[in-house]
């Protein structure tokens, strides 16, 4: 079971808060650092000092970190238009030297697009602009050196492109998809991710939905063994309960809650937690980390639970 470390800096965060806890999850032995791709923040917090766009930030933690992995979950469809995301992506991972992790999503939160002045069309519309925008980012990823790339869709047109720049992986990052949903959600993932996520849920849902995702799989003859199976889980561990009551108020939670919903407890009990994702298919798990000043909190993880896995 690999661990990762998951942010959400709309919530309130600089690009030095996020700088700060990269390179302390990257001295701690993480696998990767990612975070949320949200303009708005949610809840009750102030949400200052405001939003960091997530490839920007990605591309500073690009030149500002040496080894750790860093991504998305995940970038919104609906925030940019397939062709540049896919030069920003490509130039990221360049910048990188070849360590960015590609997730990206339909787009949910519809108050952030009235916020900040993006159009938000129906769920099935959405759907169908994300179908789009994977065979084209990964159609211009995937074209050889001196070719072109062409496709025209519903949304989106692309005539003649040199599909430039190329990523440093080959034939390219990474490419993560996640999700609740049924039907379109699991094809989606049997066509074009490399790792399938589940955000925020128990075990019985994750079981259920990998489940769909591996017969979507079957359908189209893709072996699931090609896909890397991850859950994401709100983290509240602590030496002890005291420790952990405190941390489940810094982030205005209840221990008993998290316990049910998250990943919480001292680390014997984390790590009979994570047993249970692992039996249920999980390979690896992205740490909500709410409290991005709380470095102790990912140091501890990777000291006491860790090296059980």
């Amino acid at each position: 079971m690999e661990l990762r470390i998951f942010t959400e800096p709309q919530q309130g965060a600089s690009y030095d808060d996020l700088l700060m806890l990269a390179r302390c999850a990257e001295d701690a032995g993480y696998g990767a650092f990612f975070r949320s791709d949200h303009y708005l923040k949610m809840g009750s917090v102030s949400g200052e000092p405001g939003p960091t766009d997530a490839w920007t930030t990605l591309a500073g933690l690009a030149r500002d970190t040496t080894r750790i992995r860093l991504g998305t979950l995940m970038t919104a469809a609906t925030f940019r238009l397939p062709g540049p995301l896919a030069i920003t992506v490509a130039q990221v991972d360049a910048m990188s030297g070849g360590r960015v992790e590609f997730g990206v999503g339909t787009g949910w939160f519809e108050a952030e697009h009235q916020a900040y002045g993006i159009p938000f069309p129906s769920l099935g519309e959405r759907f169908d602009r994300l179908e789009e925008q994977l065979e084209i980012i990964t159609g211009l990823w995937r074209t050889p050196s001196g070719g072109t790339f062409d496709f025209a869709g519903k949304h989106y047109t692309v005539t003649g492109s040199p599909a430039l720049p190329k990523p440093t992986q080959t034939p390219h990052p990474p490419v993560l998809l996640g999700g609740k949903g049924a039907k379109r959600t699991p094809r989606l993932a049997a066509r074009f991710a490399d790792e399938f996520n589940l955000p925020f849920v128990g075990l019985d849902e994750t079981t259920t939905q990998f489940g769909r995702v591996r017969d979507a799989c079957a359908e189209i003859g893709r072996d699931p063994a090609e896909l890397c199976w991850s859950n994401a889980l709100v983290l509240c561990v602590g030496r002890d309960e005291a420790e952990v009551r405190r941390r489940a108020g810094r982030i205005g939670r209840e221990p008993d809650e998290l316990r049910a919903n998250g990943l919480a407890g001292t680390p014997a009990e984390v790590v009979e937690t994570i047993g249970r994702y692992a039996e249920a298919g999980s390979q690896r798990l992205y740490l909500q980390v709410l409290d991005l000043a709380d470095l102790d909190h990912v140091e501890l993880v990777a000291a006491e639970v860790a090296p059980q896995l």
